[in-house]
């Protein structure tokens, strides 16, 4: 039986993981946005961020537009490809 990625089982993690696996490959997302996509408040998402972080898949950036700080949320190749595999096993598991 496939092992299912804990990192990405967690339900805020693996809603995380699908929101931004919707994104274009070399595209990102501003956190304020992913947050209110998520109905998450700041402190829960970062949280579940960092794990991820750690793990590789999500990449966060700070940057500034214009003089404003932002901060930019990506999946890393690695990200992505962990987050593929979490829904092949899934389907698997279900027998899909």
């Amino acid at each position: 039986m496939t092992e299912l990625d804990p990192v990405i089982h967690a339900a805020a993690r693996l809603r995380i993981c699908a929101a931004l696996a919707t994104l274009a490959t070399d595209d990102s997302i501003t956190f304020p946005r992913l947050q209110e996509l998520l109905a998450m408040t700041a402190g829960n998402l970062s949280t579940h961020l960092r794990k991820l972080e750690d793990a590789g898949y999500v990449a966060v950036e700070k940057g500034h537009r214009s003089r404003t700080p932002v901060t930019y949320v990506a999946l890393t190749p690695r990200g992505r490809g962990a987050y593929e595999e979490y829904t092949r096993a899934l389907r698997a598991l279900i027998g899909g």
